[in-house]
């Protein structure tokens, strides 16, 4: 097309007034598609498919609108042209305010999708594909001051200690109705019955349950500690659900799930304290347990945060 014939189009944002004057707080699109080249801390690059929110506030009262497909070609030559890191996303957001002089002091962008990392078998020789869902979320505040949220979803497993409980005194009454007037009983017998269908008699509850962390980034950060932060929560709760898994690996998942019993307070201690360990790393954070109940029609919520309740609230939840 010919400049002449672009500058004959009509531009009803630039041309028009507003039908009421005003600011608004954000202004963009949503699920934008964008497949992205991300920078992880410890695997280094690998490309995931985005759904990516863009916008910038107008401050300018008297602007009708903002320059969409500014936004959206600017974030198009990113996908092309650069790797996704919090060092290069800090940028970015500066290039995208400055397309909207006059017009906005703040922008943000919202990155979601599945981060897919290989897991190794708990015994066999075996490996295979886990997903995790993941969420970016900058912000560049009037001023120049850019925060950096990070957000995973880590599923695990939660073996109830009160069902637990339950369990073994009901094996017990069942073992002491067995042999309770026996005096002669052997070793090998005690083994036959604990390994025979009376061994499981009863059995605690256990459930799929949720870590959902938001970590705020420090300033000095500059690529993504995605694995790093999946790995301090999985190595805290010591039960995430598994992928390829031979008999040894399941034995050992029932092991592990017997090993550590907890409710989702226990839970929710366990990975509010392997995250307070990480001082240099987060700048704060905020996690909600979820525990998928197998016995109620309810699920059970634990939520915890770095400093005081009712401190930090992550910008993506609002």
């Amino acid at each position: 097309m010919s400049d002449k014939r672009q500058n004959e189009m009509p531009d009803v944002a630039a041309s028009q007034a507003p039908q009421v004057n005003g600011t608004l707080n954000w202004v963009g699109m949503n699920r934008i598609a964008l497949p992205v080249m991300l920078r992880d801390s410890q695997l280094g690059d690998s490309k995931v498919d985005a759904f990516v929110q863009t916008y910038v506030n107008i401050c300018n009262e008297n602007v009708k609108g903002i320059h969409m497909s500014r936004l959206y070609l600017l974030l198009a030559k990113f996908s092309d042209e650069q790797v996704l890191s919090a060092g290069n996303l800090r940028e970015f957001l500066t290039h995208m305010l400055d397309s909207h002089e006059d017009i906005s002091d703040r922008a943000t962008l919202h990155f979601s999708f599945d981060y897919v990392i290989q897991r190794k078998a708990l015994k066999s020789q075996f490996s295979g594909w886990k997903d995790y869902p993941t969420e970016i979320k900058a912000t560049l505040e009037e001023g120049g001051n850019v925060a950096i949220e990070l957000a995973v979803h880590v599923p695990y497993s939660s073996t109830c200690p009160c069902s637990a409980a339950l369990a073994r005194q009901l094996i017990q009454e069942q073992f002491a109705k067995d042999f309770g007037d026996r005096t002669d009983l052997s070793s090998e017998e005690v083994q036959a019955w604990i390994r025979s269908d009376k061994g499981t008699f009863a059995t605690p509850h256990s459930q799929r349950s949720i870590a959902k962390v938001w970590v705020k980034l420090d300033q000095q950060t500059q690529d993504f500690p995605i694995t790093e932060l999946i790995e301090h929560i999985e190595q805290a709760l010591q039960t995430p659900v598994q992928t390829a898994v031979k008999r040894e690996d399941e034995q050992e998942f029932a092991r592990l799930n017997g090993h550590n019993l907890m409710f989702c307070e226990d839970a929710a201690r366990r990975a509010k304290n392997a995250l307070n360990q990480q001082e240099g790393l987060y700048k704060d954070f905020w996690l909600r347990i979820e525990h998928l109940e197998s016995l109620h029609a309810h699920d059970a919520v634990a939520i915890a945060t770095k400093g005081i309740q009712g401190g930090y609230e992550p910008l993506l939840s609002r």
